[in-house]
């Protein structure tokens, strides 16, 4: 569509530029005032002394060399576990392979704290294991190694999602064809296989490396003394009140991200291999016997089984009463959290509910910008949109804080500023599943309803909207349990006015109310379970014939 087309549908050209406004106001202006408060002390003083103190060594220093210390080594534990995962299903046929599938993506909806609480009650002081199983007294779950073992069982299931399909788009009659050439088994999978899915290594790697870095709720929790870059710049902060230190280390937080989401994203993202040739093939014969069918079962049953004890035990944790001191059963901190800690459930719940549609529909009305229509500044709009999908929770929330507490946008403390950072942290997830949906769709579709005289904004509601429903409901429910379970943005933001969920869970930790903890997080995995419940079955009725991929996230 022509520039002149644009000009000539006002409605058209006012939603452009309000996503444009909305993208500066919530975006790039926040970025911008972090980036200018990292040069100024708290008086208003230019001073580089925030970057002196990083680079000189020190705390600073120290939380920044241990984030990518443990980002290296949980990328690599967490990719390597999931395309062991991943080739099972791709290659391997063996039983309990929906149980593993099911088991695998279950983190990725869970709640931040779910797998540190349950490290702390199987290997803490009063642990299940270290103390009942081991009589050890003094055994320590925090710091480093309680780390990499939390961001490890979180993070694989990103890998996994990447790899498991990039595996099962693989042509068969290419290993085949090395079969017949007389290689073996592992021979074909050195030369063939494994050269093919290198991209995909790379690619789930520099995710997982992102994630581990912003990880704030992990640390947190279970960090001990081992410091993180994420949760060192809400010490600064918070403890310290030393915002130009705490935005210094932002900025170098969201540097490296930026990074290495390009890498991810334009060098790796490009380095693809043609293995989908249209020719007829025959299916992918599975390894059916062996040692290496048994190997890989074992290994995906006995990480499944962990999996499953770490889920279980914050439910079971939640009616105990003192664990590991008084372990009989109570009801006491669901009475807690359903008086003194109802006013948080409420407000995750509500503010969540109205930032879903918010996201979704933003989500899908940018998607459409993008694909359909022609304007100056659309590659802009695509690049800003997608941003905050590199941008670490922490370094939202600090820029929040710089940009909406004086007027004209006073906003620090109240629904919207919160909304607004859930809406932000989810749109990028509906933008791409909107995207994917535009380019299977003939836009002559649309031009056919033009021509019969229908606006823009009825073409988009009446035609458009209704074909890419499985990726719309996928936005919905991606932004819902973001945005129950936001952490890192949201930690900043929270007021005596509005309280959330996962900020409660982190003060009852840090006090070691444990027991409280676990009940509010399992309170969280019913409402997840819920919302992908409703997801499955909204796609069901409304979806279509692309209801079974849309709905897997």
């Amino acid at each position: 569509m022509k520039h002149s087309k644009i000009t000539r549908d006002p409605m058209l050209l006012l939603c452009i530029v309000l996503v444009m406004l909305s993208l500066i106001t919530f975006i790039v202006y926040p970025l911008f005032q972090i980036f200018k408060a990292s040069f100024f002390t708290n008086s208003g003083e230019f001073s580089m002394e925030g970057y002196l103190r990083i680079i000189s060594g020190g705390v600073l220093f120290e939380s920044l060399r241990n984030s990518i210390v443990l980002a290296l080594i949980v990328s690599t534990l967490s990719t390597i576990i999931a395309y062991l995962f991943a080739y099972t299903f791709a290659y391997v046929d063996v039983p309990l392979k929906r149980l593993f599938n099911g088991i695998a993506i279950l983190p990725v909806i869970s709640p931040p704290f779910v797998i540190a609480l349950s490290a702390m009650l199987l290997f803490g002081r009063q642990g299940f294991i270290s103390k009942q199983l081991l009589g050890l007294e003094n055994a320590n779950i925090y710091g480093l190694n309680g780390l990499i073992l939390v961001q490890t069982l979180t993070f694989f299931p990103v890998a996994f999602l990447v790899l498991a399909g990039l595996l099962r788009s693989i042509s068969p009659s290419l290993e085949e064809a090395s079969y017949d050439m007389g290689a073996g088994k592992f021979k074909t999978f050195i030369n063939v296989t494994l050269p093919l899915t290198i991209p995909g290594i790379a690619n789930a790697f520099l995710l997982v490396f992102v994630q581990s870095l912003a990880d704030f709720g992990n640390p947190m929790t279970i960090g001990g003394n081992y410091t993180t870059v994420a949760r060192e710049i809400y010490l600064q902060v918070i403890g310290s009140y030393d915002m130009q230190a705490g935005a210094a280390l932002a900025m170098l937080l969201l540097t490296i991200t930026l990074i290495v989401y390009a890498l991810q994203k334009f060098w790796v993202g490009k380095k693809n291999y043609v293995t989908v040739t249209g020719k007829p093939t025959q299916g992918r014969k599975m390894i059916n016997h062996g040692l290496l069918k048994h190997s890989l079962f074992a290994f995906c049953f006995i990480m499944s089984i962990v999996v499953i004890a770490f889920y279980m035990l914050v439910p079971i944790g939640s009616f105990i009463k003192l664990w590991g001191i008084n372990n009989s059963f109570s009801l006491d901190h669901y009475r807690y959290v359903f008086s003194i800690g109802q006013k948080a459930m409420s407000d995750t719940l509500t503010l969540s509910l109205i930032a879903t549609p918010i996201a979704g529909l933003l989500g899908m009305i940018i998607a459409y910008l993008i694909v359909r229509k022609r304007f100056a500044g659309k590659k802009i709009m695509e690049m800003v949109s997608m941003l905050s999908i590199a941008v670490p929770g922490t370094v939202i929330g600090i820029s929040y804080i710089l940009s909406f507490n004086k007027a004209p946008l006073a906003l620090t403390g109240t629904a919207v500023i919160i909304i607004a950072a859930f809406v932000i942290r989810a749109i990028p997830v509906g933008i791409r599943s909107g995207i994917t949906a535009l380019q299977q769709i003939d836009p002559s579709i649309e031009e056919a309803a033009t021509n019969l005289g229908a606006t823009q904004q009825k073409t988009f509601t009446s035609i458009v909207l209704p074909l890419i429903k499985p990726a719309f409901f996928s936005g919905l429910v991606y932004s819902f349990v973001k945005s129950m379970t936001a952490m890192s943005a949201i930690i900043f933001l929270i007021s005596a006015k509005y309280n959330l969920i996962t900020s409660s869970i982190l003060a009852q930790v840090e006090v070691g109310r444990i027991g409280v903890a676990s009940a509010y997080c399992t309170i969280l995995i019913i409402v997840m379970i819920v919302a992908l419940v409703l997801l499955n079955l909204f796609v069901r009725l409304f979806g279509g014939e692309t209801a079974k991929e849309s709905s897997l996230l």
